[in-house]
């Protein structure tokens, strides 16, 4: 119930302060209404400031309290003084790699969680947050959490939380601007409206935007899957191929495990399950296929 009322709280405010900053730019640049109902004409231009107002703003909006987000959906304890000799390792090794890695420390902290599983996320490279569950420090070797720490790690340092950021906006834009110009069409063409947006333009532009949004989340689920192969590579880099290796086939022992991640953070997690449609819903690739990919590299070293 507390991450259904963050979540509906969350999405108000961002809703409420775009609201506001489509009001501010709409008036400084003289806009005016996207649709003309009496002279049957949409205003192309109005039209897709609007949705990259509320595509680019919900998206970067969510980045910049992403961390806040996380630590409240899980709540994740930041480590400020190392309390025992695995919290002190925990954060030492994240300090070594993020300096091997070439970016800011980032905040370290643990969740309670059976599942095994971490997350990165963070608005910058230098300003990041590593999470990792109970599950994973008592079910992993050390030489295994070091390897997903690596991971972790990678993700921030390939700069994938801010990427993924400014692809979902463009997606959620043009989701956005074809609905609604597909609303007004069925509304004003079809059904012959000329009072105004009736019930015919919210309902088909909300059909429009969900069988849009579904056709356009199979590109950001594509760049997602490839990110992680980056960040397993990372995570050999950092911590040793071997020991990347180990660490998802130890995941491979949690994968039917009940998932009590929240679903906003599962594109963070250090794996995810199989997609309810198929492989091109799903986030991350198959742990076989990463395990593969690592020992594909491996053999490409070794003969070089």
């Amino acid at each position: 119930m507390k991450r259904i009322g963050l979540f509906l709280l969350t999405n108000l405010a961002v809703i409420v302060v775009l609201m506001i900053v489509w009001f501010v730019i709409s008036s400084v640049f003289g806009l005016g209404q996207t649709m003309d109902y009496q002279q049957g004409t949409i205003n192309l231009t109005s039209t897709l400031v609007l949705a990259a107002v509320f595509g680019f703003g919900g998206s970067i909006i969510s980045l910049l309290m992403s961390k806040w987000i996380a630590k409240k959906s899980v709540g994740a304890q930041v480590i400020e003084t190392p309390r025992s000799e695995g919290e002190r390792w925990l954060v030492e090794t994240v300090q070594r790699q993020a300096r091997e890695a070439g970016i800011g420390m980032p905040e370290v902290a643990i969740y309670e969680s059976a599942e095994i599983n971490a997350f990165a996320t963070g608005a910058s490279r230098n300003k990041a947050l590593v999470a990792v569950s109970t599950g994973l420090l008592s079910s992993m070797t050390r030489d295994e959490a070091e390897a997903v720490l690596g991971h972790e790690v990678g993700h921030i340092a390939n700069g994938d939380m801010i990427t993924l950021t400014l692809i979902q906006g463009v997606v959620n834009t043009f989701v956005i601007f074809f609905a609604r110009i597909v609303g007004f069409f069925v509304d004003r063409m079809i059904l012959k409206n000329e009072e105004g947006p009736g019930i015919g333009f919210f309902v088909t532009t909300i059909v429009a935007e969900i069988v849009f949004g579904i056709l356009a989340s199979t590109i950001v689920m594509w760049f997602s899957r490839q990110r992680e192969f980056r960040a397993d590579d990372a995570g050999a880099r950092l911590a040793g191929r071997e020991k990347m290796i180990a660490a998802l086939e130890r995941l491979k022992l949690n994968y039917d495990r009940p998932s009590d991640m929240p679903a906003q953070m599962t594109a963070f997690g250090i794996f995810g399950r199989g997609g309810k449609f198929g492989r091109l819903f799903m986030s991350h690739p198959p742990l076989d296929e990463r395990i593969a990919a690592l020992r594909a590299a491996s053999g490409q070293a070794q003969v070089a």
